[in-house]
């Protein structure tokens, strides 16, 4: 009977689990619903954007260009980080932390050495393993709750700022893109300096174009909308693989607790025959012992 009675605590515990796990799986596709639908609108925006950017940038024939176009010795890196706020997500947030590990001390070692690695983190995650190891010079959760392009055009306008002050020299990226609801791929992508992609055919192109009243002066007001949809459009792809990547984890949860519960009731039931079939054997024990 103890036996029985512990199979039936542990069923009733998976069977609150796997309601948790259910319940946390259907909320998560809501919401990943609403994010994939918000990131799909958005990228055809910013892909246009970055062709008309590399357009520019060939027939940007100035004598003074960007100084965000400038590449220097990047003696002062940030790093962009971009978790989530929650967890049973996978391995989302321990790949991102990983990968920003990795980054440091494969390109950026004798900067961290000299203390010039900074952190911006959004997130709480990443934010809270991350910060015992490098410093964190900006932190951000809400953002990833409630994603407002005016704050994170300030965050955008504040590392410009920096860059053309040469109080930093370089700015990477490192976030989930969101390629499908089952697949996310960790991708480290350049912020400053601007590198414009420009190809042979972007240079036969660039020649079609009559730009009034100059490249440069085009190219001094588009670059920040630029990098501020970078930034923004980051952000929403790591909160569309959140969702994806919880969603996933959450199904496989529900998968388990089920296999589990089947187990356990197969066991219960086991246990249960057995019980009956000792107790028989008893009654008609007695019942014999008692007529002989």
């Amino acid at each position: 009977m103890g036996n029985l009675k512990e199979i039936r605590t542990r069923i009733t515990s998976i069977e609150s689990t796997q309601k948790i796990t259910s319940s946390m799986k259907l909320v998560s596709a809501a919401k990943l619903r609403r994010a994939q639908t918000a990131i799909q609108h958005l990228r055809p925006y910013s892909q246009k954007l970055s062709e008309i950017l590399n357009n520019l940038a060939g027939a940007n024939t100035g004598t003074e260009p960007s100084p965000l176009f400038e590449a220097r010795e990047p003696e002062k890196v940030v790093i962009v980080v971009i978790t989530s706020n929650k967890g049973l997500c996978g391995a989302f947030n321990s790949n991102i932390v990983k990968t920003v590990n990795l980054l440091i001390s494969e390109k950026y070692a004798e900067q961290h050495r000299n203390g010039n690695v900074q952190l911006i983190c959004f997130g709480k995650k990443g934010k809270e393993q991350l910060c015992k190891q490098f410093p964190v010079s900006f932190y951000n959760e809400k953002l990833l709750d409630n994603p407002d392009f005016t704050e994170i055009s300030a965050v955008a306008d504040d590392l410009m700022q920096r860059f053309v002050n040469h109080e930093i020299d370089k700015v990477d990226i490192v976030y989930n893109q969101f390629l499908n609801a089952a697949t996310q791929r960790i991708t480290v992508e350049d912020f400053l300096p601007v590198t414009s992609l420009e190809s042979d055919e972007t240079q036969k192109t660039t020649n079609d174009y009559i730009i009034e009243p100059s490249a440069d002066k085009l190219l001094m007001e588009l670059i920040p909308k630029i990098l501020r949809t970078q930034l923004y459009k980051t952000l929403s792809d790591s909160i569309a693989s959140e969702h994806g990547a919880r969603m996933i984890s959450m199904t496989k949860a529900t998968d388990n607790a089920t296999e589990i519960l089947r187990d356990l009731r197969l066991k219960y039931n086991n246990a249960r025959q057995s019980s009956i079939t000792n107790e028989l054997i008893e009654i008609v024990s007695g019942a014999n012992a008692l007529n002989g």
